[in-house]
């Protein structure tokens, strides 16, 4: 599964071209006030995590949906094939010298 982070694009499409813009926007639609630096990140990198009230205002400003924001790719991860699982040792046949092996 691949996630995409569009925020850039899903600005861009609403003609906001700056953090500056944007953070005038979360700030004056939605109420949220966050620094510059919190922003230009937003804008610049993709996010390991976004607060749901976070996302709110993001779309709130942007008048968008999550899914503007958000690109899930749900196709399932192909995986590589499994290497063989080695096959057990089996037991021995007893031989005239020492012991036997104990049943299994």
């Amino acid at each position: 599964m691949k996630i995409r982070w569009r925020l850039r694009m899903a600005a861009a499409q609403r003609e906001v071209w700056t953090g500056t813009e944007l953070r005038r926007l979360l700030a004056e639609k939605a109420g949220l006030e966050l620094s510059s630096a919190s922003v230009s990140a937003l804008f610049t990198k993709e996010p390991s995590q976004v607060k749901m009230t976070t996302l709110a205002a993001l779309c709130t400003a942007l008048e968008c949906t999550p899914n503007d924001l958000i690109e899930v790719d749900t196709a399932p991860a192909e995986r590589p094939a499994a290497p063989p699982r080695p096959v057990a040792d089996l037991p021995q046949v007893a031989s005239g010298r020492g012991r036997s092996m104990p049943p299994l």
